[in-house]
């Protein structure tokens, strides 16, 4: 019997302890000078427990500065694999918003973003949270962009007060793809021939099996067109001093943070011990202590501390081949995707 329990709780720490809520470790500062809170093992909890594990009250803990981390593929799906928590991006970011508005003792959140963005619809409900968290909360939201955060990771960075971005971050990216592959003179070669039953002519449409077409083609490029201008929308409501008339702005480009600094596309080059200060600043609370949301499992040692969400191996092919790929992901993305195997971190 000591063995199977021993099995089994090990078996939740690989997975990610989800029976769990989320808690608060910060243990570690940002700077030398920036206090952070030193708090019991879970003060923060889920929306049903509210507070029903410890206090989280301001007179107990004092004010806190919430970070919130958003890392990695953000796709509306288990990351599933080796060396991942199983955990849905988009589901986990929910989580994370409602453990914090529940937390009374925090007075502004920090958005930690280092992602290339994600899904077209999975970012949007992100940044559809993020709305009305801060709605809800009327607590000061900030953005800060890490390695890079480009897609539908800046897509969800607009919804918030403002955006810092590190000296050498990679931002921007505002643009779409979807990634369709033609497999059908491969298949030719090989003399294998599609023959699928189907009622709809359209129904297979982006099929790596057959040739698009430009009929075809020209339904999927509208569709494009479409969440691309819902996009720039966004950036030009959440960013009304961008130069519309700049063209270049919105044509899928990335920037360095700099660049996006004069395309006025962030508010503040600088680390995240800025962006923390700034949302001090913007609290009206200089003394407030720093604290980060994870997993009772997943120990946050530092303001950086991620969620290890990135399968290590999630197949029995050593190769990564974008068309084999594709089936992981078919969806439109606000993703800035230079390597075509990017599917392949979804892990299913």
């Amino acid at each position: 019997m000591q063995q199977i329990a021993w099995i089994a709780s090990v078996c939740l720490v690989l997975a990610g302890c989800q029976c769990h809520p989320m808690r608060i470790e910060a243990t570690a500062t940002v700077k030398p000078e920036m206090p952070v809170a030193k708090v019991g093992p879970v003060v923060s909890q889920t929306v049903a427990n509210d507070h029903a594990a410890g206090c989280a009250c301001e007179e107990c803990c004092g004010p806190k500065i919430a970070v919130i981390d958003v890392d990695g593929l953000l796709v509306n799906a288990d990351m599933t694999g080796l060396g991942s928590a199983g955990e849905n991006p988009v589901s986990l970011f929910h989580e994370r918003l409602d453990a914090v508005q529940q937390d009374r003792s925090v007075r502004a959140v920090v958005i930690r973003i280092n992602s290339p963005g994600g899904g077209v619809t999975a970012t949007d409900i992100m940044w559809h949270d993020l709305q009305q968290f801060r709605d809800c909360t009327k607590l000061p939201v900030v953005s800060c962009v890490l390695d890079v955060g480009a897609g539908g990771a800046y897509f969800l960075a607009t919804a918030s007060d403002q955006i810092v971005a590190h000296p050498t971050s990679v931002t921007g990216g505002i643009g779409v793809i979807l990634n369709l592959y033609d497999f059908s003179l491969m298949l030719e070669h090989y003399q294998i021939l599609s023959v699928p039953v189907k009622a709809g002519p359209n129904i297979d449409m982006g099929s790596p099996l057959r040739e698009l077409g430009d009929e075809r083609r020209a339904m999927l490029q509208k569709m494009a067109d479409e969440y691309h201008r819902h996009f720039k929308q966004v950036v030009k409501r959440a960013r009304p001093s961008i130069d519309t008339t700049l063209s270049s702005t919105f044509d899928g480009r990335v920037f360095t943070a700099t660049q996006a600094l004069n395309r006025r596309l962030i508010d503040q080059v600088g680390y995240l011990d800025d962006a923390v200060e700034t949302a001090r600043r913007l609290a009206g609370v200089g003394d407030a202590k720093v604290a980060m949301y994870h997993r009772c499992s997943d120990r946050a040692r530092s303001p950086y501390a991620i969620t290890p969400n990135i399968p290590l191996h999630t197949s029995a092919l050593p190769l990564s081949i974008p068309a084999f790929d594709r089936t992981k992901m078919p969806t439109f993305l606000y993703l800035w995707q230079p390597e075509p195997t990017m599917e392949k971190m979804v892990g299913r």
